[in-house]
């Protein structure tokens, strides 16, 4: 390919107006693999987490024991283990002040652990809006690039006698690589942004489910205790 027509020199030879575009969809496109790597890095880690966690809960481990571990290393639970923790801890400090009414032991413990649910959804939610944003604006930021580039090249041919298709063709081409530069930075971005939204539904079901879960052991417990009192 000749350097007058190779990406880069139709780069060099575009105004200063489709240079900015072209080097805002560049940053745009790096940004969102950024994001995407970082989503999928957390996303894997809050999976494996839960994962572990979830296999020793239903081991038959003591729930208090379980607490314990996870009380020592408490500012490094993610996901599954920081919703048990927040949960029995509640419950725990409920049964410590002598509380004995099912409910209110119950509906709090219940709150403790709905709070800790949304803040690791939120956490894994970060930076999903700011890839969506680039999906959706990428290419019609590309289009602008385009519509002003070949708007200048018409321009430009005023002032000609006699136009030909060689004059055209690079004006055009510096400003269709604003477009191609638009969709390279969209698909990447909605094809991730797809994904990760698939896979926060995914894992805000599986805790949901074993938030139930633990909360019907809980109040079992709760309750064996308040008729073995009785």
């Amino acid at each position: 390919m000749h350097s007058e027509i190779s990406i880069i020199g139709l780069f060099l030879q575009a105004s200063i107006l489709v240079k900015l575009v072209m080097l805002i969809l560049l940053s745009m496109s790096v940004i969102s693999w950024a994001m995407m790597l970082s989503r999928r890095k957390q996303f894997n880690y809050a999976q494996k987490s839960s994962g572990r966690f979830e296999k020793q809960f239903w081991s038959g481990v003591d729930l208090n024991k379980l607490y314990q571990e996870c009380n020592a290393r408490s500012d490094r639970l993610v996901g599954m283990e920081q919703i048990f923790h927040s949960g029995f801890k509640e419950y725990a400090r409920l049964h410590k002040s002598g509380q004995r009414e099912p409910d209110t032991i119950m509906d709090s413990t219940y709150r403790s652990m709905r709070v800790s649910f949304s803040r690791e959804l939120e956490e894994l939610e970060n930076q999903l809006p700011m890839l969506a944003t680039i999906g959706s604006i990428s290419p019609y930021i590309g289009l602008f690039g385009t519509v002003w580039g070949i708007m200048s090249a018409f321009i430009a041919l005023g002032d000609v006698q006699q136009a030909t298709l060689s004059m055209v063709a690079p004006g055009i081409a510096e400003a269709l690589i604003a477009t191609a530069m638009g969709l390279f930075a969209a698909i990447p971005a909605v094809i991730g942004y797809n994904r990760f939204t698939t896979r926060l539904a995914r894992i805000e079901n599986h805790y949901t489910n074993f938030m139930e879960e633990f909360y019907g052991i809980l109040s079992r417990q709760v309750n064996s205790q308040t008729r073995s009192e009785s």
